[in-house]
């Protein structure tokens, strides 16, 4: 097992830690989508992509 992955899976054990790791995870996830989101935007891909991809963004909002 990797240094990195020993220390994460200790520092998981902190209820602090992972919480705040999480948050960031979900962050992280849906300013990835949304810049996915422009991208497709900017090219102008059909209008039904794009209200998936919005729905796609709505539902990971709702359960995150």
């Amino acid at each position: 097992m990797s240094i990195a992955k020993e220390y994460l899976e200790q520092q998981m054990q902190n209820p602090e830690f992972k919480q705040s790791f999480l948050n960031e995870k979900v962050r992280l996830d849906i300013e990835y989508q949304l810049e996915e989101l422009k991208r497709d935007i900017a090219v102008r891909k059909p209008t039904d992509e794009l209200i998936g991809k919005i729905d796609q963004i709505e539902r990971f909002v709702q359960y995150a």
